[in-house]
């Protein structure tokens, strides 16, 4: 966690922190102290800010990579931009250093666990295609965020990567879930899932039956049909 400021960099940290499968390393204030903590620890992601007192974060992202070009172990790390810079430039700069995503400040907590979310996807799809050996042009698209010509485009709110996390869970209950449930198995908003999961269900891709208990309404449970 790359930040000048100490409490939002403690309050971004415990974000994270609170996500399943993820743990902060370290923290550092400056682009000389991300820098050496990265040289010793390693990590996996580092969440960088542009604006830090010696250096902005595109240059520390940029010192990350030719460390690595230099070490060669074969060892990367991926880079999530969480900064108030909103100049189209330095956006720019940040994709080509090599950023996964720039989040601008403000924002909610949600906004940056979905974003943790998308990484720890990606990371889980490079490792299937290292066991695979080689890529479809499918794999490819789903690592990029792309779609092929004449697939279906998601609504106007919805995202990719959270969309395959809900189906991904679908899949993994072939008896099927409530939006409750399957919030909970995603780590998701109850609110944020039955979005997705009624959007299955509008195109065809999920199976609504309804369950019926004592009193109340019935119970909306969800299988993924494909």
């Amino acid at each position: 966690m790359v930040d000048d400021d100490f409490m939002v960099a403690k309050l971004h940290s415990r974000c994270v922190s609170a996500m399943d499968g993820f743990t902060v390393v370290a923290v550092a204030h400056s682009g000389a102290e991300a820098l050496r903590a990265a040289e010793r620890l390693r990590p996996d992601l580092v969440l960088l800010d542009v604006y830090l007192p010696d250096m902005d974060g595109i240059g520390v992202l940029r010192e990350l990579r030719a460390a690595e070009e230099r070490h060669a172990t074969g060892h990367t790390v991926d880079a999530l931009f969480i900064t108030a810079a909103r100049d189209a430039e330095i956006i720019r700069a940040a994709l080509r250093a090599g950023a996964l995503h720039y989040l601008i400040k403000p924002f909610n907590q949600a906004a940056l666990q979905e974003q943790l979310r998308h990484v720890a996807s990606m990371r889980a799809r490079f490792d299937e295609l290292a066991e695979q050996g080689e890529a479809r042009q499918a794999d490819v698209d789903r690592i990029f965020g792309t779609r092929p010509p004449g697939s279906r485009e998601l609504p106007k709110g919805l995202a990719a990567h959270t969309a395959e996390l809900v189906e991904r869970t679908l899949r993994e209950h072939p008896g099927g879930l409530s939006a409750s449930e399957c919030a909970e198995a995603g780590s998701l908003s109850r609110v944020s899932t039955r979005r997705y999961l009624e959007y299955f269900a509008a195109t065809g891709r999920a199976e609504v039956t309804l369950r019926y208990g004592g009193t109340g309404r019935p119970e909306r449970r969800y299988r993924w049909v494909g």
